[in-house]
């Protein structure tokens, strides 16, 4: 008796979710899916190039700010070889920084007008 109850139940709980998935796709087909997004970044290209325009505006302040810290490690060192080491390396990182941000957007910009060229859209 067990084992034939057993077996019913799996054999409604297939025909249910049968049922529950073609009745998903029959609801899904009729929807319209409208993009999240603003119609500015409809595209990968262009949302790739508006998150790294939003990292180099926010990256700019921060970077001016650093190249100001590490001229005052300059200004500070007053000829201590150690800390003018310190402050020489402090504006290198900072130069890399901004080079390795600024370009990333570069490279963005130029593969998204590639594949732009490419596609056609």
């Amino acid at each position: 008796m067990m084992k034939h109850l057993t077996r019913t139940t799996h054999h409604l709980a297939s025909v249910a979710a049968s049922a529950a998935i073609t009745f998903a796709t029959v609801v899904i087909a009729h929807a319209d899916l409208e993009n999240p997004l603003n119609s500015n970044f409809s595209t990968i290209p262009a949302f790739i190039a508006g998150a790294l325009k939003v990292l180099v505006i926010v990256a700019l302040p921060i970077i001016a700010l650093f190249i100001v810290i590490a001229g005052f490690m300059f200004v500070f060192a007053r000829g201590n070889s150690s800390k003018l080491e310190e402050a020489k390396k402090n504006f290198v990182y900072v130069i890399i920084g901004a080079l390795l941000i600024l370009g990333a957007w570069v490279i963005a910009t130029l593969i998204g007008g590639t594949v732009t060229q490419l596609v056609g859209n």
